[in-house]
C-alpha cells in the first residue's frame, strides 16, 4: 500500500486527552507563557463524555493552578460534611470510627463534584487562554522522528474499512507534530502503553496493579438525601473472592454517586465484578437509602491501584506521561484527580524550560524529579504499602496493618520498607478448576439491572461499519484456551456485556464482540488471562456520552 499523506500542524506542546492532568498541563502552559503555541486532542464527542470518577476532590491540585477557582466559578458545590466507614456483613453494618485512621484519611475540606463537569470548566479556562481544543479526535498512532523520538500524532481517521484498510470514503487525519507530545489518556492508554512498551519503561518498577470502577447515578427521595455526606464501605459482598469496595457519595439536586470497586488481581474466574456491584444494592443499608428513587446514568472505568512502586519512568525522548498514564490513584484516599492536575502542571514548567533553553524533542528528567519528590510523590509514598499488603494478607490484617503502616509513614518511616505486588492481574487469575462457580441472584428491574440495561445509560455509541477496536492477537484463543482453562471469564470480567461465547445447536461456541457497547474501560486489555486483546482507540467522537460522571 502506497504511503498515505497526510497534512501536518506545528505546535510547541501536543497533548493527548482532556482530562484533569491534560487541562492542567495545557493551562499551565499558556500562564507561563500565552506566545506558546498548545493543542488538547480529546477522543470523546466532547470534552468530559469519557470522564468517570468517583469523585471526591482534594482541591489542592485546583488551587496550585488556578487559585482563584472559586471566583472563576469552578463547579466544586459540594463541600464534604461527613465522613462514614462501615463493615458490611450480608444483612449488618460496623461501623470503623474515624479517631484512629490517618490524617490523610479525612475528607474535610474535599468536596464531592463531577470530575466530567470540573474538565468542561477546566476546558473554558484553557480556551480562555488560547489553547486550541479539538474533541471528536481520536489519536490513533504515534509519529515518531528520525532519531526514535516521539514527534506527535496521528488524529482525526475517520471511515476506515471493517478490515482496517483505507476505502474511498477514508478520511485520513493529520499529524500533530510538537517540540514534546504529553499523553493524558487515563488508565492504559493505547499510545502509553505502547510508549512503556517501545522505551521499556518498566523496567525496574513493580507491575501495574488495577481494580474496575463502576458507578451509577441516583435520584433519591428528597427525605433521604444527606448533601456532603460521603459513605465508604468493605467487606460482603465480596468476602475473601476479591479486594474491594464501595462509595455512597450525596451531592446536589438530590443525587448521590453510588459506585462499586473490584481489585482486578482477584484468582477465581467465575467472579462477576458487575454483579457484585448489583449485589451489593441490595444490602439493608443501601436499599433503604436507594428504594423509591431512579438511577438516571451509569458507567464503568479501571483505575490504576499500583502506587508509588508501580509508576514507571514518565518520560522518553519527545514524550511525557501524565497522571493515570503513570498510576497517581492514592489507593486508601481513592483519590487520584488532584495528583493528575499537579502531574500536568509539572510537566508543562518542565516543557516550559526546556522550550525557553531551545530544546526539544529530549527527555523532560525535570518533570520525572518533581513527581517523585514533590508532593505527587510524598502523597503516594506514605500509602504504597496499603495495596499489596491487602493482596497478600486479606482485608483484616491489610486493615490494620495498613492504618499502622500510613501512621509510620506520616512520621516519616515503615517498618515493612517498600512492598513488591508480584504478578500482573492476568497473571493472577487462577483456572477455573481450582474455583466453584459464583451463583447470582437475577437483577430485580429495580434496585439492580442487567448490563445491557444499565449500559443503555452510558449512552454509548460506535459507528458500526468501522473496524473492531478490541483486536485479538489470535482469534483462537478466546474459545480453545480461555473458555476451556478459565470458563470464558471475559463474558463477566466486562462491565459492558461487550464479549459473549455464543452456542448454538450443538455447535462449538463462538466468540463474539459486540463492540458497540464498549465504555472504553480497558478491563479487557487488563484482565484477560492469554493478554490477547488489546484496546485500541475506535474513530473520534463513539465511546460513552456522560452526563456528569
Amino acid at each position: 500500500m502506497a504511503e498515505i499523506e497526510r497534512e501536518a500542524m506545528e505546535y510547541d506542546v501536543v497533548i493527548v486527552g482532556a482530562g484533569p492532568a491534560g487541562l492542567s498541563a495545557a493551562i499551565r502552559l499558556k500562564q507561563l507563557d500565552a506566545d506558546l503555541n498548545v493543542v488538547v486532542l480529546e477522543k470523546g464527542s466532547e470534552v468530559g463524555a469519557h470522564i468517570l470518577s468517583g469523585a471526591v476532590l482534594d482541591p489542592c491540585g485546583l488551587d496550585a493552578l488556578i487559585p482563584d477557582w472559586k471566583e472563576k466559578g469552578a463547579p466544586l458545590n459540594v463541600p464534604v460534611k461527613e465522613d462514614n466507614f462501615y463493615m458490611l456483613g450480608e444483612a449488618g453494618k460496623l461501623r470503623v470510627p474515624n479517631w484512629p485512621m490517618p490524617p490523610l484519611m479525612n475528607n474535610h475540606g474535599n468536596y464531592i463534584v463531577s470530575m466530567g463537569n470540573v474538565c468542561r470548566w477546566m476546558a473554558e479556562q484553557a480556551e480562555a487562554l488560547g489553547v486550541e481544543i479539538f474533541p471528536g479526535m481520536s489519536c490513533s498512532e504515534l509519529v515518531y522522528g528520525d532519531k526514535g523520538e516521539v514527534k506527535g500524532v496521528v488524529a482525526g481517521v475517520f471511515g476506515l474499512e471493517p478490515d482496517g484498510s483505507y476505502g474511498p470514503n477514508t478520511e485520513p487525519g493529520m499529524e500533530l507534530h510538537g517540540k514534546y507530545v504529553f499523553l493524558s489518556e487515563g488508565v492504559r492508554g493505547s499510545l502509553s502503553k505502547e510508549v512503556i512498551a517501545k522505551y521499556d519503561l518498566s523496567q525496574g518498577h513493580e507491575p501495574q496493579k488495577f481494580g474496575i470502577g463502576m458507578k451509577e447515578i441516583w435520584e433519591i427521595d428528597p427525605a433521604k438525601h444527606r448533601e456532603g455526606t460521603v459513605t465508604h464501605t468493605m467487606g460482603w459482598p465480596l468476602g475473601g473472592n476479591a479486594g474491594g469496595g464501595s462509595f455512597i457519595y450525596h451531592l446536589e439536586n438530590n443525587q448521590v454517586y453510588v459506585g462499586f470497586v473490584v481489585h482486578l488481581n482477584y484468582k477465581n474466574p467465575h467472579l462477576f465484578p458487575y454483579m457484585e456491584f448489583q449485589r451489593f444494592k441490595h444490602h439493608p443499608m443501601v436499599a433503604d437509602l436507594l428504594k423509591g428513587g431512579k438511577r438516571v446514568a451509569y458507567g464503568a472505568r479501571a483505575i490504576s491501584e499500583g502506587g508509588y512502586q508501580s509508576m514507571p519512568k514518565m518520560v522518553a525522548p519527545g514524550v511525557a506521561l501524565l497522571g493515570c498514564s503513570v498510576g497517581m490513584v492514592n489507593v486508601p484516599r481513592i483519590k487520584g484527580n488532584h495528583n493528575a492536575m499537579l502531574s500536568g502542571k509539572a510537566a508543562a514548567e518542565a516543557a516550559f524550560a526546556a522550550i525557553q533553553d531551545g530544546r526539544g524533542a529530549d527527555e523532560l528528567t525535570a518533570y520525572e524529579d518533581e513527581v517523585r519528590g514533590g508532593a505527587i510523590g510524598q502523597d503516594l509514598k506514605k500509602v504504597r504499602n496499603v495495596k499489596p499488603m491487602w493482596s497478600k494478607w486479606g482485608l483484616l490484617p491489610s486493615l490494620a496493618l495498613g492504618g499502622f503502616d500510613m501512621w509510620t509513614n506520616t512520621l516519616g518511616f515503615s517498618l515493612f520498607g517498600t512492598m513488591g505486588h508480584g504478578k500482573t492481574d492476568a497473571e493472577a487469575t487462577e483456572e477455573a478448576s481450582k474455583h466453584a462457580p459464583i451463583d447470582y441472584p437475577k437483577p430485580d428491574g429495580t434496585l439492580s439491572f442487567d448490563r445491557l440495561t444499565n449500559v443503555a445509560f452510558s449512552f454509548t455509541n460506535h459507528e458500526e461499519s468501522q473496524p473492531c477496536h478490541l483486536r485479538l492477537t489470535d482469534p483462537d484463543v478466546p474459545v480453545e484456551v480461555n473458555l476451556p482453562k478459565f470458563a470464558g471469564p471475559s463474558a463477566r470480567y466486562c462491565p459492558a456485556g461487550v464479549y459473549e461465547f455464543v452456542q448454538e445447536d450443538g455447535k462449538d461456541a463462538r466468540f463474539v464482540i459486540n463492540f458497540q457497547n464498549c465504555v472504553h474501560c480497558k478491563t479487557c486489555d487488563i484482565k484477560d488471562p492469554s493478554q490477547n486483546i488489546t484496546w485500541v482507540t475506535p474513530q473520534g467522537g463513539d465511546g460513552p456520552n456522560y452526563p456528569n460522571m
